[in-house]
């Protein structure tokens, strides 16, 4: 063992790293990453979560409930409702994750000591769900039966989980690991496509004939496109037969949310190719896509709990759009046109990836 020849292959070593701009970066850039994300974006602490209220009664008593359960911080209202049926509605297309109804009766049900208001959730996701049912512990003074009950007495608040009455952690889980496992198997496949090529030297023959760049893109995203929709069939179909996750909407509708992602996914894999100078660096620059996805989407941590700088960002993945698709569809029954922010989002971002992708991308070796 030779100590200068050793030292001469350790700076050697150090020097090819510091040239190497992506490694660099995620010496640096994942634990940052990972300390931000999970010190500040990730809280499994819910709060604002968006709901809607409709108050038939309208008392003195029956707002000061509703203002009541506000003050706990849990439900924040961002849309309004006339009918418990509306409320229903707006579960079933996303739009809001908690409904409050207060009956007409409630005067009569809070002398008599029932169930005052109920609390529709969507239960499609779990973590929502159990931060609801915090609403139904908040303590009250009512009277009962004529007289006072003592202050702290808890309100007979009744919840509803919609969707997922079991609560069964597969039936949200199975449909957001389609999202997963299309995001870190499309951006990974055609992340290394034109970068294969030129370390197996076919750029020349490609370089050589009368294809433009466009037609080199999309050809080299149609075949991934179709092995994506053949690893949604086997998720979809393992999980029905497993998991016992139920479809509850179109199988169409699921099968065009998923080509969406397909195609989100396999741009923004075109456009990290062109950037890349080895597959290597593409399989890192993958990993700085797939890391934020999966924490940030809602898929591992509740999305309600991010900060809202942290959920502007979360917007801009695909897997976020992707992951309201396919829950609204599998498990709330919704259609892709009562969805249409999300579908516009995908299409808009597959627009974008790969306008820059073939905008970077030349025919030529260097």
């Amino acid at each position: 063992m030779n100590g200068r020849r050793l030292w001469a292959i350790v700076l050697k070593e150090l020097r090819q790293m510091g040239r190497d701009r992506v490694t660099l970066a995620m010496i640096i850039g994942i634990p940052v990453m990972q300390l931000v994300l999970f010190g500040y974006a990730i809280n499994l602490n819910l709060r604002g979560l968006d709901a809607a209220i409709v108050d038939e009664s309208g008392t003195r008593a029956s707002r000061e409930l509703v203002m009541d359960m506000l003050a706990t911080g849990v439900i924040e209202p961002v849309a309004r409702a006339d009918t418990p049926a509306e409320l229903v509605d707006m579960l079933r297309r996303g739009e809001i994750s908690v409904g409050v109804a207060v009956p007409r009766d409630f005067e009569r049900r809070r002398i008599e000591g029932r169930e005052l208001v109920q609390v529709m959730v969507d239960g499609s996701d779990t973590v929502v769900q159990s931060a609801a049912v915090q609403l139904a512990q908040m303590p009250i003074a009512s009277p009962t039966a004529g007289a006072a009950a003592a202050p702290g007495r808890v309100a007979p608040i009744g919840v509803v989980a919609f969707y997922n009455p079991e609560r069964r952690s597969a039936v949200n889980i199975v449909p957001g690991l389609i999202g997963v496992i299309l995001t870190m198997t499309m951006v990974l496949f055609t992340g290394v496509a034109i970068v294969r090529e030129r370390e197996r030297g076919n750029m020349e023959l490609l370089i050589a004939t009368p294809i433009s760049r466009a037609e080199l893109m999309i050809g080299k995203v149609l075949p991934y496109a179709v092995i994506g929709l053949v690893q949604t069939s086997v998720v979809l179909l393992l999980g029905v037969w497993l998991f016992k996750v139920p479809v509850l909407g179109s199988v169409l509708d699921v099968y065009v949310a998923s080509i969406l992602l397909i195609l989100a996914n396999l741009t923004l894999g075109l456009l990290i190719s062109t950037r890349a100078r080895s597959q290597f660096q593409a399989m890192q620059m993958t990993f700085f896509v797939f890391l934020p996805s999966i924490l940030l989407s809602g898929f591992m941590f509740p999305f309600a709990g991010m900060p809202r700088p942290v959920q502007w960002l979360a917007e801009v993945l695909p897997l976020t759009h992707f992951l309201r698709l396919i829950r609204g569809v599998m498990l709330r029954g919704a259609s892709l046109w009562e969805l249409w922010p999300d579908v516009l989002a995908l299409l808009a971002f597959t627009a974008v990836m790969m306008t820059l992708a073939i905008q970077r991308f030349r025919k030529r070796l260097d």
